[in-house]
């Protein structure tokens, strides 16, 4: 029984990490609305080592539509404003000397629609390493010689509710999202 136990365990570890990757990927398509998380993929080229954005710079956010980034160096105003275009996000950084400001523009119709199908694509990813998880529980305790086959069943049973339960997380996380993409 303590082997089924680990299995579970294990299998619900990969399930979360899942769920963690998801939320984090869902965090980076835009819905509209500024957020700081849009510059995270973003290095710098800092006295020659190519360093994260947020290590060089406030981030903020002063409004919904607006992202702002006030380098700690003023020498950082154009490696900064270089490094945004080059990571070609769809801002337009303008520098004005002491600050760099990006106005996020309104998503069209078109470019919702296909912010959603990216949503469910992302979602499809984590169902897939969720029913993966599933399916090496599952190989995990056919292999267990000393299991009786009643126990076993009873075990895959308990392996495909909890597989439900995470992929009724995951439609939960899509739907959320799609409704705020899909918010004008």
């Amino acid at each position: 029984m303590e082997e089924v136990n680990f299995i579970i365990d294990s299998m619900k570890e990969q399930m979360d990490a899942s769920i963690v990757h998801l939320e984090n990927e869902l965090t980076k398509i835009r819905a509209g609305r500024a957020n700081t998380s849009m510059l995270e993929g973003v290095f710098v080229d800092y006295y020659g080592t190519r360093t994260p954005l947020n290590q060089v710079a406030n981030v903020n956010t002063p409004d919904a539509r607006t992202i702002s980034v006030q380098p700690w160096e003023k020498s950082m105003l154009d490696p900064i404003t270089k490094a945004i275009q080059a990571a070609n996000l769809g801002l337009n950084p303008t520098n004005n000397g002491s600050l760099i400001i990006m106005n996020v523009p309104a998503l069209t119709e078109e470019r919702r629609k296909d912010l959603v199908k990216k949503t469910k694509g992302e979602g499809e990813h984590a169902k897939v390493s969720i029913r993966t998880a599933r399916k090496e529980a599952i190989d995990e305790v056919k292999k267990l010689a000393k299991l009786p086959e009643d126990e076993k069943k009873g075990t895959e049973e308990e392996i495909q509710k909890i597989t439900d339960s995470y992929s009724a997380k995951v439609d939960k996380h899509l739907e959320v999202k799609e409704k705020e993409i899909m918010t004008v």
